[in-house]
């Protein structure tokens, strides 16, 4: 009987033949098996690194299986000389053991190492061995773990669960989940910012608002006081115009009148007269005067009498008279202000000024008070007393109070006295010439 060796992974020997364990075919050379030398059939010297997974492997000792009982050279069954390694006893090719391509491979068609899962591409090529002739398959980091991906030549093994990244590789779910989650975050971030910074501007908004409310109560209270002060302001404004006007002012009085007045020359006498009231209706000013400064030219029959101002002569004409009352009104057509008649009867003790041209002196302004409203014994009417001064040439003149207005025409003085003058009230030459 042949002897029977224990099967090695990977490696079978063909059954003896009828005459097998022979001495003579023991001794026979083997055909082929080492590097580098040609067999007899001309075979190339690759031919020693087939395999038969069809990848080019270099030749190895055969490496015992776990469990395995490893094939030792020995001597034949049949006395004959121990067998070479990788020889046949039979005088036939040795079978190698297919060696695994790389250190952590499985050979093709062996069985896996215990624990270890079979290689996931063992059945795309016939042969069991690599995927692709020449491309490594990167081996379990340890036993039972899952083999990873196959890397790219010179690429370090990936990870066990790692996605196998290189140029051009696209994205698997984790990335790209992992991507959106950092998104998703950045998005909310900015969003939470926003909404902060909308937050605090919309306090600060309502801040001002509330500022600016206050501030707006505060301008109007201020505002009403400021109001309130001014109207103030404006009634004593008032009151002291008031008493201002009451005040006496001469200068103000006299500056005010004084275009109104003029020298009257009538014949050889002379005396004063002013204008009053509102123009007639056929244009032109009229005028007051007493009537013993144009008597001697309306006795003799002539109307004609001069008013002198200055540097000035203007003609006018006697229009009517009243000898009992010493009242006459003249007209001339040159235009100038009246002066106001005043509506109010004198107070003794009231302010006044007289303007006039005494001995023919224009402008002549002297001031004094209301010594009394007297009744003329004469008949002549009521008469104003006053202590301001005046002399031949003020009769015809105004008597002036303190508001500018016309109480009387003064007439005459007090022979043999000081201080005491008489002037006809301006109401009774208004009443009589339809006036004022």
């Amino acid at each position: 009987m042949g002897t029977s060796y224990p099967a090695s992974p990977g490696t079978s020997y063909p059954a003896p033949s009828s005459g097998a364990g022979h001495p003579a075919r023991a001794a026979a050379q083997p055909s082929a098996g080492y590097p580098g030398r040609a067999d007899g059939a001309g075979a190339s010297p690759s031919a020693a690194y087939s395999a038969s997974s069809g990848v080019a492997t270099p030749p190895a000792p055969s490496q015992p299986s776990f469990g395995a009982v490893p094939t030792q050279p020995g001597p034949s069954s049949f006395g004959s000389a121990p067998a070479q390694p990788g020889q046949s006893s039979f005088g036939t090719a040795p079978a190698q053991s297919a060696a695994p391509a790389y250190p952590g491979q499985a050979p093709a068609g062996s069985q896996s190492f215990p624990g270890q899962p079979p290689s996931p591409y063992a059945d795309r090529h016939s042969g069991g061995g690599s995927p692709y002739p020449g491309r490594p398959v990167s081996a379990p980091a340890y036993p039972g773990q899952p083999v990873s991906a196959p890397s790219y030549p010179g690429q370090p093994p990936a990870y066990p669960g790692q996605q196998v990244s290189g140029f051009g590789a696209p994205l698997g779910p984790p990335e790209r989940a992992a991507r959106r989650s950092r998104l998703a975050v950045v998005a909310l971030t900015l969003a939470a910012v926003l909404a902060v910074v909308s937050g605090v501007q919309a306090y600060q908004i309502y801040r001002l608002d509330d500022r600016l409310a206050a501030a707006d109560k505060r301008m109007a209270e201020g505002q009403g006081a400021d109001a309130s002060r001014l109207d103030g302001l404006e009634q004593r404004a008032g009151s002291l115009e008031k008493q201002a006007g009451a005040a006496f002012n001469p200068e103000a009085v006299a500056s005010a009148v004084l275009p109104s007045v003029f020298r009257v020359r009538a014949g050889q006498f002379t005396g004063t007269a002013f204008a009053v009231g509102k123009a007639p209706s056929g244009g032109g000013t009229t005028l007051l005067t007493n009537f013993h400064v144009v008597e001697s030219v309306f006795t003799a029959g002539e109307r004609k009498v001069f008013l002198e101002r200055k540097d000035q002569r203007f003609e006018a004409t006697i229009i009517a008279t009243d000898k009992d009352k010493d009242l006459a009104q003249l007209r001339t057509t040159a235009k100038f202000a009246g002066l106001v008649a005043a509506s109010d009867p004198v107070r003794s003790g009231q302010q006044i000024i007289v303007v006039g041209a005494p001995l023919g002196l224009q402008d002549s302004v002297t001031t004094g008070v209301v010594s009394a409203f007297r009744e003329d014994e004469r008949g002549g009417g009521p008469v104003i007393q006053f202590d301001a001064p005046i002399n031949p040439g003020n009769s015809g003149g105004p008597v002036i109070n303190g508001s500018k207005e016309v109480v009387g025409i003064a007439t005459a003085k007090a022979r043999n006295a000081e201080g005491i003058g008489l002037a006809v009230p301006i109401k009774t030459a208004c009443d009589r010439f339809r006036l004022c």
